[in-house]
């Protein structure tokens, strides 16, 4: 087990881990993919465990239920129990690259997919698509 800084929220099980610095736009990007139908996990801590080949991720008991609106205040909302890590979103790493190679994070001895977040326009709608089930091709 294994605690991240970060925010996760989750379509139809499947979840996206959001990392960056305090500011980066962790929790707005979630509150954006919540209004779109995405399912909080957790935010601000984001407990991750392996469950065979795969990681899930949940809430610490204490801020279950929780979103910070930078400005605004902690936001009461519904939340599920757990979700499957399908990619990781780093909002501090700007891609330079239009169709870039794959790339990767290890977390817990598992290599997960990461994207790069930092300025890149329409982020939600990308993670949106990715979550409902579309897929991050090769490029090379």
């Amino acid at each position: 087990m294994s605690t991240v800084h970060g925010t996760a929220v989750a379509r139809g099980g499947r979840g996206v881990l959001i990392v960056g610095a305090s500011g980066a736009g962790k929790s707005a990007l979630a509150l954006e993919l919540m209004a779109l139908g995405a399912d909080l996990v957790a935010d601000d801590a984001v407990l991750l465990h392996k469950s065979g080949a795969a990681l899930m991720m949940r809430c610490p008991a204490s801020i279950v239920g929780q979103i910070e609106a930078r400005g605004v205040g902690l936001i009461s909302v519904m939340s599920i129990a757990q979700a499957g890590l399908a990619f990781i979103v780093d909002l501090d790493k700007k891609e330079t690259s239009r169709l870039p190679a794959p790339r990767f994070q290890r977390l817990l001895d598992v290599d997960c997919r990461l994207i790069c977040g930092k300025a890149q326009p329409g982020l939600g709608a990308v993670i949106w698509c990715l979550l409902g089930g579309g897929r991050l091709l090769l490029t090379e």
